[in-house]
């Protein structure tokens, strides 16, 4: 290059670089702007990863402390009754009481007696009052919500607001034996216990299968609820047996799943797995469930298995319908098709055949599929079709279940029946 060339080629570079940005003076302000993100430590940097832990525990410990303790709840609920607005015999409370009782509470009562809390808990009284009983409720409620989210906060090793399937596990785990409900439990069903546990929260709050949940999300469901509701002593057997976490409900799943192991190897063939319930389980619809579940040499593990339970016994949920929507999709085009409706409507008439029943023509039920579907696109049904049209649960059953089907096709006969019978 001659030097020409040279001078021109750098009077071009500082032109551009200027109007792109390049060289501009940096605003006075950047220097008092405080760093807003600072990336985790890395594995290598032990002494920073342990700095930072210290650092987390001091800092829920101090939360912890600012909790109100049970004497102090008892406390609150004393001085509301000793300052009931008139008439008192409703156990009623007005904003200018409502005010006096927060200047006799606690400091670290105040917080809860906003005008707010009042505004949300008023339902038009005529003397303008709310129940102590709803706000009391309202202020354990919250406490109970402060206090689950510092414990699960203690097993959140990254500290960034969720958890691993690790670190649930670990969280139930030592909270078994604080749960009455569990003291006949083997410590050698221990581990099952805690895989059926937290197959449950996974299954619904985790149903992209990142492999974590937020610890937001569990506060805001009712399982953790159902999981401290085993802390009741007389809990009735009814409810036990309705809770997914009691301990007769786990020993129930996990009893069902030795049954069906029939060679104890630990594991469920097709062949095993198609005994489940009454084996009125199509084959096309095994076959699907083990092309798209995780399996080891052709086999299902309890985790998996459990799974698959869940999506069955909770088929109205989207969660489940978008389970079984997966498996039903024989296509892997995100949509059930005509075709996907032939393929499995065939195998439940293929059954029907070999117990002598009637068999009902294919055309007709694939219109009244799409009628109850009523998709977006004609004879594409997505699952949003499926969630969105609410009878998502009925049109499975019948695709993948001999029983579903039957029950389904005779529900007019089946109800006459039962209204007979109640004569």
């Amino acid at each position: 290059n001659t030097p020409k060339d040279t001078t021109e080629e750098r009077k071009m570079f500082e032109k551009y670089y200027l109007e792109w940005g390049g060289g501009r003076k940096r605003d006075p302000t950047y220097a008092s702007i405080p760093c807003f993100y600072t990336p985790l430590p890395s594995e290598q940097n032990v002494i920073l990863q342990k700095l930072r832990e210290e650092s987390r525990a001091a800092f829920l410990t101090r939360k912890s402390a600012a909790l109100l303790e049970n004497e102090e709840l008892q406390k609150l609920l004393d001085l509301l009754e000793e300052n009931l607005s008139a008439p008192a015999e409703d156990r009623m409370i007005n904003y200018e009481d409502y005010l006096k009782v927060r200047e006799k509470v606690s400091p670290k009562c105040k917080e809860y007696f906003s005008a707010l809390t009042f505004s949300k808990l008023y339902k038009k009284d005529p003397h303008g009052r709310i129940a102590i009983v709803e706000f009391f409720h309202y202020v354990m409620r919250k406490v109970w919500l402060q206090q689950s989210r510092i414990g699960l906060s203690l097993y959140d090793i990254s500290g960034l607001g969720y958890l691993r399937e690790a670190d649930l596990e670990n969280y139930i785990l030592e909270m078994i034996p604080t749960l009455p409900q569990l003291d006949g439990l083997e410590k050698s069903f221990y581990s099952f216990y805690v895989c059926t546990a937290v197959r449950k929260f996974f299954f619904f709050l985790d149903p992209l299968r990142t492999g974590k949940i937020k610890i937001q999300d569990i506060l805001c469901c009712s399982f953790l609820d159902e999981l401290l509701e085993l802390r009741e002593e007389g809990l009735p057997r009814e409810r036990q047996e309705c809770n997914w976490f009691s301990a007769a409900s786990a020993l129930r799943v996990y009893g069902q799943y030795l049954t069906l192991d029939t060679d104890h190897n630990g594991m469920l063939s097709k062949s095993e797995l198609a005994k489940y319930g009454n084996g009125t389980l199509t084959s096309v619809f095994l076959d699907r469930v083990f092309q798209e579940c995780l399996t080891y040499e052709g086999e299902m593990d309890y985790k998996t298995y459990l799974d698959f339970i869940l999506a069955l016994e909770n088929r109205k949920t989207p969660q489940s319908l978008q389970y079984l929507f997966k498996i039903l999709d024989c296509e892997g085009r995100g949509e059930i098709t005509m075709f996907s409706l032939n393929y499995y409507f065939r195998a439940v008439q293929e059954e029907l055949s070999k117990h002598g029943q009637d068999v009902v023509d294919m055309k007709d039920l694939i219109n009244e599929v799409f009628d109850m579907v009523k998709p977006v696109e004609a004879e594409r049904i997505t699952l949003k079709d499926l969630i969105k049209c609410g009878q998502g649960d009925i049109i499975v059953s019948i695709l993948i279940d001999v029983n579903g089907f039957w029950t389904y096709e005779y529900r007019e006969a089946l109800v006459a029946a039962e209204n007979i019978n109640n004569r």
